[in-house]
């Protein structure tokens, strides 16, 4: 794989047994064992997946993603973190983790979701870069959403989400499926992490002019964007 992935830990023995995993999958890897380094490495280099710590020099790695992103970051990240209780990973799945792993981890677990990451970040691509449903575009190669030409700013997260949708148009989609498809959790972390994340990509597309996501009630969200007509 010619990917590169950057891992942000401050404990010498957690990043060298990170780094053996990295490289076992055949990717390039760069080390930063504080907070700040990490976020100018993250800004500054495109990463395919970030692998972050949260109790840092310099802070919590948690709050940094928002940082990370800010930045023009579009790495996957996975939070490895010794605060591993149920509350933890919401906690940072909600603030917009791509995975979440508690330490201490065994070595096939984080190489296995390293992959699956590496695999996400590049399976759309394997069939036409674009999704088109009349005014509503999702370009799968680029990563970009646009309603009307208009360009609609989304987050890593909730590209995968739409994408996820618009792969299941006209068909009702649980929160357990977005739960275990998008956020590759296989349990109910008893949140609203799902609604969150739907709530604020539904906002977007509406302020865009698309009602493409809709609630069914009890059940979960159907993708149904109206094709030759606005909105």
């Amino acid at each position: 794989m010619d990917e590169r992935i950057l891992i942000v830990e401050d404990d010498a023995e957690t990043a060298a047994a990170v780094r053996a995993e990295v490289e076992a999958l055949g990717c390039a890897v760069d080390h930063c064992d504080t907070l700040e380094a990490g976020i100018q490495a993250a800004i500054s280099t495109p990463y395919k997946v970030i692998v972050l710590d949260r109790m840092l020099p310099g802070g919590d790695g948690v709050e940094a993603m928002a940082r990370i992103r800010a930045g023009g970051s579009t790495a996957l990240i996975l939070i490895l973190s010794a605060l591993g209780r149920a509350a933890n990973r919401v906690e940072g799945l909600e603030k917009g983790a791509d995975d979440y792993l508690p330490k201490p981890f065994e070595p096939d677990e984080l190489r296995a979701r390293l992959r699956a990451l590496l695999r996400r970040g590049t399976i759309q691509v394997l069939d036409n870069d674009l999704l088109a449903f009349g005014e509503l575009e999702i370009r799968l190669k680029a990563r970009t959403v646009h309603v009307k030409r208009n360009h609609v700013a989304v987050s890593p997260k909730e590209f995968e989400l739409i994408t996820y949708f618009a792969r299941n148009a006209g068909q009702i989609v649980t929160r357990m499926q977005l739960l275990e498809n998008v956020w590759n959790l296989h349990f109910d972390p008893g949140t609203n992490v799902v609604d969150v994340h739907v709530g604020r990509l539904r906002r977007k597309l509406e302020d865009a002019g698309s009602q493409a996501i809709q609630t069914a009630r009890g059940e979960g969200y159907i993708f149904a964007p109206k094709v030759g007509a606005a909105g």
